[in-house]
């Protein structure tokens, strides 16, 4: 083997097992609810917008395949939604994921007396999502909970 191989075969052997270093730190995505924004209202529910502020802290770009979610408001649950597109999460930065959900009026109760006592909602996320990472598909678990204040929802 030449010197210029061996160069070669060693910086590939180290850039490979710096990938697995940062892979095998893996951290998972910091999720938060940032808006809701009504978008339909019928006669027997409507949809909505929930604007999530996902946070990669990993140092390598993940992917999302799948990502579903249940909302609660004031305690009641709320509605489901399902992204089965994939979403595309840069290495330690934010993105704002869009997440359209059908509710149904029997939720709006709690929620409405929400916005009239407080000016504000307080809501509660699970779910998870499928991660495409450097070392396979991985599930991660999401839970959050906050309050989204009316000047908020009122866009």
């Amino acid at each position: 083997m030449t010197a210029t191989v061996r160069v070669i075969t060693a910086v590939v052997l180290v850039a490979g097992c710096a990938t697995i270093r940062s892979a095998l730190n893996f951290q998972e995505p910091q999720v938060e609810l940032q808006e809701i924004n009504i978008t339909g209202m019928g006669l027997t529910g409507g949809t909505l917008d929930l604007i999530f502020d996902v946070y990669n802290p990993n140092d390598y770009r993940l992917r999302s395949t799948r990502l579903e979610v249940g909302v609660d408001l004031e305690g009641t649950h709320f509605g489901d939604a399902l992204i089965d597109r994939p979403l595309d999460l840069s290495p330690t930065n934010h993105s704002r994921v869009v997440m359209p959900v059908r509710f149904e009026w029997a939720g709006v109760g709690a929620a409405a007396r929400g916005l009239l006592t407080r000016q504000s909602l307080r809501y509660a996320v699970t779910g998870a999502v499928l991660l495409d990472t450097p070392l396979g598909d991985k599930r991660v678990q999401l839970r959050g909970a906050g309050t989204v204040p009316l000047k908020t929802l009122l866009r």
